[in-house]
């Protein structure tokens, strides 16, 4: 596909740096450049993937108004299969949107958000699961997610959908010929046992990839991780310790946190989003009972919760209202100042716990926070996960969903077979799953799911 006009964005983040991107794409990427740029040779004149030093000059009086380094990439061999040009200047934000000024003014159209990678699938240059990866790899918050991103980048996943596509075509191809062609001897005759049974051999390789799906979506959406527990148990200190950083005010005095305090931060390899609630207690402080209410709300939404308890002092009615609220909700339960003699009552604990990870940590002594750490881990990820393992992970929303859609299609082709139905009308919902799969990478997809999907990415990319 050609598109008749060339685009241009920053590719940057907005602010002062060394270096500045200006990205155009199109038909007249090159021209422009060659309009606006003076080096020691013209742009149309240089091999692809090239870089130079040079001017831009303002057009309309001649005057250079930046030093740059402009790298050409020629189509078809470029990330959208059109002529890319990319000046490098200076990263100020005058000279940045000085220069994207004299580009649009030689009738470029500003991109839209994800224009760039959306030309690229459009192109045929990546699929569109390649193209959600794109966004993935931005916004990774750590080793494991970016591992993640990469596989489907490199296209892992679009291999493995294909795949399971083809055997779902063959299905579908075998009965086409026994309705049209039923003379052919050389045909293989589909019962609908051998519908049945290749149906569920896709269904089996589906179950396999779902099952990574709860790792994968953590890996790429985080864990929001509630801490909770009463007033002055620790939880800011706590909050401090993980993220290496005193954002949270630590004081004696219970109810100093009066709202949720939120950070990211990075346990081995698991992203975990921490919010400091306030301490949940009964109160009559109209301030502190909003952030209680809060802090009730960050629990019921919470995907886990470290519950921290006063080890130095006996269970109290609000920890146990606490242990009740927590529900079925994964959590590990904390026993925090355990420098000072223990009254908590432990048998109590551990029969409230119900089975989950009870941690003895002293916060001030900096004790028993790597046993967290290790807890969080195995709570949700084997330990030994390997870098192979990771690269069979499906962690995007929309693919997860079409993979279970698809798995539904295949069970009704199963139970239609079962029951002995034609395999001609079995053989709808196998259409269905391939139709379905179609649009992970997206070869069965709608243009308004495509716009909504690029809608998404930042500007420039």
């Amino acid at each position: 596909m050609d598109y008749e006009d060339t685009i241009a964005a920053i590719s940057t983040p907005v602010g002062e740096g060394a270096i500045s991107i200006v990205r155009m794409s199109g038909p007249e990427a090159i021209q422009v450049g060659d309009r606006l740029f003076r080096g020691k040779r013209p742009l149309s004149q240089v091999k692809t993937h090239t870089i130079h030093y040079g001017k831009m000059i303002d057009p309309e009086n001649g005057k250079a108004v930046e030093t740059v380094m402009v790298s050409v990439m020629k189509k078809p061999n470029s990330y959208t299969r059109e002529d890319i040009v990319e000046i490098n200047c200076h990263g100020g934000l005058n000279s940045v949107n000085r220069i994207l000024g004299l580009i649009l003014d030689q009738d470029v159209r500003m991109a839209e958000p994800g224009e760039f990678t959306k030309r690229a699938f459009l192109n045929g240059r990546i699929d569109l699961s390649q193209a959600e990866a794109v966004m993935d790899l931005i916004r990774a918050k750590t080793d494991r997610a970016m591992d993640v991103a990469m596989s489907q980048m490199e296209g892992r996943l679009s291999t493995l959908v294909r795949g399971l596509r083809k055997q779902l075509l063959d299905i579908l191809a075998a009965v086409e010929v026994n309705i049209d062609y039923p003379e052919y001897d050389d045909a293989e005759v589909v019962t609908g046992e051998i519908l049945r049974d290749r149906s569920a051999a896709v269904r089996n390789h589906i179950d396999q990839v779902l099952s990574t799906a709860r790792q994968g979506k953590i890996l790429r959406e985080g864990l929001s991780t509630a801490i909770i527990g009463r007033p002055n148990v620790g939880k800011s200190s706590l909050l401090n310790h993980l993220i290496h950083e005193n954002k949270a005010i630590v004081t004696d005095i219970p109810g100093t946190t009066r709202d949720i305090i939120e950070d990211y931060v990075n346990i081995r390899g698991v992203p975990l989003k921490l919010i400091d609630t306030a301490g949940i207690r009964e109160t009559t402080d109209e301030v502190e009972k909003i952030g209680v209410a809060r802090s009730r709300s960050a629990l019921a939404n919470a995907d886990l919760i470290l519950f921290l308890l006063n080890a130095h002092e006996p269970l109290a009615d609000d920890d146990r209202r606490l242990f009740q609220a927590i529900g079925n909700t994964p959590a590990i339960i904390l026993l925090n100042k355990t420098d000072l003699p223990q009254k908590i009552e432990i048998e109590e604990v551990n029969r409230l716990a119900a089975h989950r990870s009870v941690i003895r940590l002293s916060l001030k002594n900096e004790q028993g926070v790597e046993k967290l750490e290790d807890a969080i881990n195995t709570l949700f990820f084997d330990r030994n996960l390997s870098a192979n393992h990771e690269e069979a992970y499906v962690s995007n929303v929309r693919h997860i969903a079409l993979l279970k859609t698809a798995r539904s299609a295949l069970s009704d082709a199963i139970t239609a077979a079962d029951q002995g139905l034609p395999v001609d009308l079995a053989q709808i919902d196998v259409k269905r799953a391939w139709d379905t799969l179609g649009e992970i990478i997206g070869e069965t997809v709608s243009d308004s799911l495509i716009n909504e999907l690029f809608s998404k990415f930042c500007l420039g990319k």
